[in-house]
């Protein structure tokens, strides 16, 4: 169980930084920043609330799959016309909602 609850705090914690990478030159500063700055918060979590083994490093798939998910959700919403983008999820998710609500 602590296993999933990991995971899945790992998987949400990339979704910002995939967010912020989808919109960053590749290989650019920025992108590296927002690929390794979630990594140090991933292992600290590992580390703190689950025994350190080998066979878990198989399991940072939920890393890569929060990255994933952080770039389509920057893609749905770039599909909406009236709104321009920035590189922070928080901030266009706010003005998602004040244009909705």
């Amino acid at each position: 169980m602590m296993l999933f609850l990991v995971l899945l705090a790992i998987f949400f914690i990339n979704i910002p930084f995939g967010y912020w990478r989808s919109n960053a030159r590749r290989f650019s500063l920025q992108w590296l920043m927002a690929i390794h700055l979630p990594v140090p918060l991933a292992i600290g979590l590992r580390l703190s609330l689950l025994d350190w083994s080998w066979a878990l490093l198989p399991f940072s798939v939920a890393a890569f799959a929060g990255q994933y998910a952080g770039g389509k959700v920057r893609w749905l919403l770039s599909r909406r016309k009236e709104m321009r983008l920035s590189s922070c999820l928080v901030m266009d998710l706010f003005r998602v909602l004040t244009i909705i609500g």
